[in-house]
């Protein structure tokens, strides 16, 4: 663990574990209701496949990207998650759910706010690298990242998708605050913030039913708001300590809604059970480790800045989604990143888990250890014997 390339083999297994294991719950949880809207249990998991496919040829060639040109995509691809974003508004927006946040063009469907993750992320990065001697003045935190984040966040707002505004809003603090801004200056952000989010709830009567269901509690599944609840909790129960076995699942035949998306997490509970469950939290702990690693250890700003934002984005999504399903928080509306179905959100999150194996591979300790790496498998193969009786 103390390992120069810790951080980095850290990051590349806990992606890779949690994307396969993503892919055979989503098989399962999707097999019945996919089979009942199209007559296969597989189209669901073959789009799925088809996303995990393309974003781990991209995390590959993020891994590989070097550091320069990440600091030059900022601005250029917050423009484009901009312009995507207000598509959505356009007739070729998809309402899901009472949330306008998606796009289709022909047969093909995507979600702009999760490039737009990524895309603030550096954006806020690549200005505060630039700005690093001028960020005890206001003018220099404002201009120009707050503006830009509150027109991005403004318009997830206007689509109604709380969750990932929360999601956006919690990369651009933790971002601020790893920046090393004065207090009042982030105090004032977030309060900003938190009248925005105050003003997003109240003003829905959906989501502040949600919030009175989670404040009351639920006495029977048939409550008003609590069917979904209810019954990830049974669920849970289900899967006892053991689980159930993968695919055997009851509650996935039609009484979990989203039960491959939002709330999977509980039919991975119910099949895989307690060993299944914190087989996930502790893949998602891995991820943060690592991140923490290289923040601690990494002289460069940016590096420190865009690792901060990514640990935030998938940390705080798997926590809202996680304590959701064990209802410990409202129902809100996050996918578990890498493992609930969503091709936007399963590409854009390798990408950025790809980009920070890319921080990691070019820390200077961590780069020479792995260019050791070829002599020390040469000169391993050169002492083994190669044939009958050493020969």
């Amino acid at each position: 663990m103390e390992s120069p390339t810790a951080p980095y083999y850290l990051l590349l297994g806990a992606t890779a574990m949690l994307t396969a294991l993503g892919l055979v719950m989503v098989l399962s949880a999707s097999a019945v209701t996919s089979y009942v809207a199209s007559g296969s249990s597989f189209t669901v998991f073959k789009n799925q496949a088809i996303f995990a496919t393309i974003g781990v040829v991209l995390a590959v060639l993020a891994a590989r990207t070097p550091l320069r040109i990440w600091k030059a995509l900022g601005a250029p691809l917050f423009l484009v998650a901009l312009g995507l974003q207000m598509l959505v508004f356009t007739g070729l927006g998809v309402t899901v759910n009472g949330n306008t946040n998606w796009i289709r063009v022909g047969g093909f469907t995507a979600q702009p706010s999760e490039l737009g993750k990524l895309a603030l992320v550096l954006l806020a990065a690549s200005v505060f690298t630039m700005k690093r001697k001028r960020l005890m003045e206001f003018k220099h935190v404002v201009i120009p990242v707050i503006p830009a984040a509150l027109l991005l966040i403004g318009l997830v707002m206007a689509g109604h998708d709380l969750g990932t505004t929360l999601v956006l809003v919690s990369i651009l603090g933790v971002i601020l605050f790893v920046a090393g801004i004065r207090l009042r200056i982030f105090a004032i952000a977030a309060a900003v913030a938190a009248v925005a989010v105050l003003a997003l709830v109240t003003t829905s009567g959906n989501r502040m039913g949600r919030i009175s269901t989670w404040i009351a509690g639920c006495s029977s599944s048939q409550a008003d708001g609590c069917w979904q609840r209810v019954h990830g909790e049974y669920a849970l129960a289900d899967g006892g300590w053991w689980g159930v076995g993968l695919g055997a699942s009851r509650e996935k035949w039609g009484w979990v809604p989203e039960a491959h998306n939002d709330f999977i997490f509980a039919i991975l509970g119910e099949e895989l059970g307690l060993p299944g469950t914190i087989t996930v939290v502790g893949l998602y702990a891995v991820i943060a480790y690592a991140c923490y690693r290289l923040i601690a250890t990494s002289k460069d700003f940016f590096v420190r800045l865009a690792t901060a934002g990514v640990m935030t984005w998938i940390m705080v999504q798997a926590i809202v989604n996680i304590c959701s399903v064990l209802g410990l928080l409202p129902i809100i509306g996050v996918p578990l990143p890498l493992v609930s179905q969503g091709g936007s959100q399963l590409v854009s999150s390798l990408i950025a888990l790809g980009m920070l194996m890319s921080f990691a591979r070019n820390e200077p300790e961590c780069k020479a250890a792995l260019a050791q790496r070829p002599k020390l498998v040469r000169r391993t193969r050169a002492i083994l014997p190669t044939g009958r009786g050493g020969k």
